[in-house]
């Protein structure tokens, strides 16, 4: 028997799940006979098997929502939402929103390890020439010096020592760089590593800004989808407080649902918590007056994923050329510590 626990799902096929079922939904066949033709046409052992399960569980409880939490593999916010769809006669527009949610969400991510990779790829690219230059390079300028009859002094004779302990311990600092690359990822892992790199990064400016765009987004996102469910703001608000990994942000969010929760204007509490700030909590303030606030946290949703883009866009454009220019300045010093003492050398014979 297979006890093995099955894997959640991705952003990107929770979106795909969702939109397969709003477009069944929408066609006005029943979440019953969807699953089943969803499990006829899946092409990998795994989906079949989670579609199995799901078509049994809907055959002996008629619920779609139980049906997906038994499975085990979709995040609880969509799991609320789809009870909630099921309760309120909305669930194909909620599946249809749902899938649009979960979209952004693959998006963002995407676009964060875009952001990350390409500057860790320069950097890798970086250590790998000066490594070669102090292993390779450096004991053939030793070797020409010694023909001279010199030696590699000062600064050259201590890139000539490096590179021959570089050498001698490769393995080992190869073991080491793949320790402190791979320590981030670890750490994020667990909850104390994940509140220790937050910590880490709230203390420098615009990664903290980038953190409260980012959370921002997801928290308009979600009330977007809530309140045009027909949830309450109040509710809304409630359902939308996990969805940012960020505890300060969370923290806010918590503060501004007290708040509502005891009488307190939604719009007016996300202002006083810095939630929303500027055009974007204005236009909260008219949402919510026209009775449009969902419509209204859709656009401001969308904003701040323009913001986003134009940020990681931002920090690559500003990180990639200081990486050339870094490289550039060491390679250039190594060189210069061996040209100019053997153009001496040379100019003395």
């Amino acid at each position: 028997m297979d006890n093995k626990k099955p894997m959640p799902l991705s952003n990107a096929e929770t979106a795909s799940f969702c939109a397969q079922m709003a477009m069944i939904l929408k066609s006005g066949i029943s979440s019953l006979e969807g699953i089943t033709i969803m499990m006829e046409n899946a092409g990998e052992l795994h989906e079949k098997k989670a579609l199995s399960q799901i078509c049994n569980t809907m055959l002996a409880t008629g619920n779609l929502h139980q049906s997906l939490t038994d499975a085990g593999i979709f995040p609880d916010y969509m799991l609320n939402m789809v009870q909630i769809g099921e309760q309120t006669g909305k669930l194909d527009d909620v599946m249809d929103a749902l899938s649009d949610y979960y979209q952004k969400e693959a998006d963002l991510m995407q676009t964060v390890r875009h952001a990350v990779f390409y500057p860790l790829l320069m950097g890798a690219m970086m250590l790998l020439v000066i490594f070669l230059l102090l292993t390779k390079v450096m004991p053939v300028f030793h070797q020409v010096f010694k023909q001279l009859g010199s030696e590699m002094t000062g600064i050259s004779g201590v890139l000539l020592q490096a590179g021959m302990f570089f050498n001698r311990h490769a393995l080992l600092l190869l073991v080491i760089l793949a320790v402190f690359a791979l320590l981030p990822f670890l750490l994020s892992k667990t909850s104390a590593g994940a509140k220790a790199l937050q910590l880490a990064t709230r203390k420098l400016a615009f990664t903290r800004e980038l953190s409260d765009a980012i959370s921002a987004f997801r928290f308009s996102n979600g009330m977007a989808l809530t309140l045009s469910a027909g949830m309450t703001p109040e509710e809304a608000l409630k359902q939308t407080i996990a969805l940012t990994d960020s505890e300060p942000f969370q923290r806010r969010l918590e503060s501004c649902y007290l708040a509502v929760s005891e009488g307190g204007d939604l719009c007016q509490s996300l202002l006083e918590k810095g939630i929303f700030t500027g055009l974007s909590a204005r236009m909260a303030v008219i949402g919510s007056r026209t009775g449009v606030l969902d419509e209204v946290m859709h656009t401001i949703a969308k904003q701040y994923e323009t913001d986003i883009d134009a940020r990681f866009a931002g920090i690559i454009s500003k990180i990639e050329p200081t990486i050339v220019i870094v490289l550039s300045l060491l390679v250039g010093a190594i060189l210069l510590s061996v040209m100019l003492p053997l153009l001496h050398t040379l100019s003395a014979m």
